[in-house]
């Protein structure tokens, strides 16, 4: 038996439930997650109105948005009412929500403390599931004058070209160096490799009066800092 698809469409809503108009008489804060989701994707299946599909769809990361940044377009495709196009808006909309959190950390521009350096960099690497290295460079007001990426490289670890790291702080007239790097296992604790990388970098350093300030290991929702722990 075929089923009708009016009484799933959102349209056939009374006003105030329906997420556009809501969000326009009501005001952001009004909507929840999957209202807001619902607007990217427009429209549900013969099944499911829009909102009840973006329920489902965080129901099944725990209702955790950073979760659901991470699923690919083929994982949201899974869900019947999704098809590329809608795939690649949440997509691009959450993206878009990493980017701004990096944006608003870099309008800051000085690097205060170990935290800060996470809040700039856990957008960039925090959520990655393999692991990059990068570098911020930093003026000797504490200011980034720029970030670089070294390396990009599997699960188990990066490698990285000590000369490239100096030739471009004496470019950049950097006077200090913050090294950082993801975990995507989510564990926080240095390797060999990780403290070995490090005193590498700061020697090199030294040699060219620029000062390593500190080493970041970074997961989705927590840091390590060699300079916190005292291990520079």
């Amino acid at each position: 038996m075929t089923q009708k698809y009016g009484s799933f469409s959102i349209k056939n809503w009374s006003q105030d439930d329906q997420p556009r108009e809501k969000l326009r008489d009501k005001g952001l804060p009004a909507l929840s997650d999957a209202e807001l989701i619902a607007i990217l994707i427009g429209s549900g299946n013969r099944e499911e109105s829009a909102v009840d599909l973006c329920k489902r769809i965080l129901s099944s990361v725990d209702y955790n948005l950073n979760a659901l940044g991470k699923l690919t377009l083929k994982q949201l495709m899974a869900f019947k009412g999704i098809g590329e196009a809608k795939a690649i808006s949440v997509v691009a909309a959450l993206e878009l929500g990493r980017r701004r959190r990096g944006g608003e950390a870099l309008l800051q521009n000085k690097i205060t403390s170990s935290h800060s350096v996470f809040e700039l960099m856990q957008p960039i690497i925090g959520e990655l599931p393999h692991e990059e290295f990068w570098i911020i460079y930093l003026n000797n007001a504490n200011k980034v004058i720029q970030k670089q990426q070294l390396s990009k490289g599997g699960i188990t670890g990066t490698l990285v070209d000590v000369r490239l790291v100096m030739k471009t702080a004496l470019e950049s007239g950097a006077v200090g160096l913050i090294l950082t790097h993801n975990h995507p296992s989510g564990n926080l604790k240095p390797s060999i490799a990780d403290k070995n990388l490090t005193q590498k970098l700061k020697l090199a350093a030294q040699s060219l009066d620029i000062k390593v300030l500190d080493h970041l290991i970074i997961t989705e929702k927590a840091y390590f800092s060699f300079a916190d722990e005292n291990l520079l």
